[in-house]
């Protein structure tokens, strides 16, 4: 794979790009799916990863240039993996079918009503997928953060379920924690990290 200068970040979440922005090599431009005014493909993928490959290869064919896309979500112990691949649409339904993150988040705290703490136990799951120009090749990566759900929503950064999520080793939601603590243990930190040691090194192992 040759080294990557310009990607397209496969995403139309705000929350998701700027993350991935603030985690990627400097040296590399980015663009948005905004410039390029595509809407997402649909995702039937039966896992993360899939769904990230999906992505990344529709938005790289529809711009001809390499992409970066994520698939992400959260798993819950007690409920089986749940949310999962359907995080993002977790509250959806024929009368709902654009479920906002309140939505998701309050579906899950009625799931969640009389869980003790020690049963409230998660992951943030993420999978990134990366195809150069052509999809001659495509690479996937994966981070994971393990936490537990809080009962009831707190902080004011973040998106999606960063509200009720609190990370292993602390007593405050990543919505609490912020943008900086979060960019260095989060499910995507992990993975985009594994993704940069790559794009800078995109020979080896090979």
């Amino acid at each position: 794979m040759k080294k990557i200068t310009i990607l397209l970040i496969g995403t139309n979440n705000k929350g998701k790009l700027k993350e991935i922005r603030a985690l990627l090599p400097k040296y590399i431009k980015t663009l948005s799916t905004s410039k390029f005014n595509l809407k997402s493909p649909r995702e039937n993928g039966k896992t993360f990863e899939d769904n990230s490959i999906i992505k990344s290869k529709y938005f790289s064919k529809k711009t001809n240039l390499s992409c970066l896309a994520d698939d992400s979500g959260l798993e819950v112990d007690i409920l089986n993996g749940q949310p999962g691949i359907h995080s993002a649409r977790y509250a959806s339904d024929k009368q709902n079918k654009n479920a906002s993150d309140n939505d998701n988040n309050t579906k899950l705290l009625t799931e969640l009503a009389g869980v003790p703490d020690p049963e409230r136990s998660a992951q943030f799951c993420c999978a990134l997928a990366i195809v150069t120009v052509g999809q001659i090749e495509t690479k996937t990566f994966k981070g994971t953060c393990r936490g537990r759900i809080s009962k009831s929503e707190t902080g004011k950064h973040g998106f999606g379920y960063d509200s009720l999520f609190i990370p292993d080793g602390y007593s405050q939601s990543f919505a609490e924690l912020g943008p900086k603590t979060k960019n260095l243990i989060s499910h995507r930190a992990k993975a985009l990290s594994k993704l940069a040691n790559f794009l800078n090194n995109p020979y080896e192992g090979r």
